[in-house]
C-alpha cells in the first residue's frame, strides 16, 4: 500500500472522534472497538512494521500509549488493559498503528493460536541472539 491510498496517511478521511495529537503521533476512536475506549495510536508518517518505524517515534509512540493507559484507567476503571500491533500482512490498514483498549475480566477477548506443539529451546534462542547482534 502507498501512502496515497493509505487512510491514516490522509487525517482528514478519518471520521472517528481524536484524542490525542503531537508532531509525531495522533490516536483516535477505533471505529470497530473490542471494548469502549478502544484507542488507535499511529505515527503521522506513514511505514508498515515496527522495524520500519525510527527509533524517535517509536519511544514517543510507547511514551504517548503510557499516557493513553492512564486516561483508560481514570476514565473506566478496568480490570486491566491490553496494547497489541499487528505486522506484515496482519495488518489489515497497512500503516503501523497499536490498539489500546480497556480490559474486563469477562470481557471475551482472548489470545488464541493453533495447538501443534511449538519448539523451545536453546538452538532457536541461538538463532535469535546471532541476528540480534548483527541487526
Amino acid at each position: 500500500m502507498h501512502m496515497k491510498d493509505c487512510v491514516f496517511c490522509h487525517k482528514d478521511q478519518i471520521v472517528t472522534d481524536f484524542v490525542y495529537e503531537d508532531d509525531l503521533v495522533m490516536a483516535f476512536m477505533d471505529m470497530d472497538p473490542i471494548n469502549e475506549g478502544h484507542v488507535l495510536l499511529v505515527p503521522r508518517q506513514h511505514y508498515l512494521d515496527a522495524d520500519e518505524v525510527p527509533d524517535e517515534v517509536l519511544a514517543h509512540l510507547m511514551l504517548v500509549s503510557k499516557r493513553i493507559v492512564a486516561a483508560l484507567k481514570a476514565v473506566y476503571r478496568p480490570d486491566g488493559y491490553s496494547i497489541m500491533q499487528n505486522g506484515g500482512i496482519f495488518n489489515d490498514v497497512g500503516h503501523y498503528h497499536m490498539h489500546i483498549f480497556p480490559r474486563y475480566e469477562a470481557d471475551g477477548f482472548g489470545w488464541t493460536y493453533g495447538s501443534s506443539k511449538k519448539r523451545v529451546n536453546f538452538e532457536i534462542a541461538q538463532r535469535l541472539r546471532e541476528e540480534l547482534a548483527v541487526i
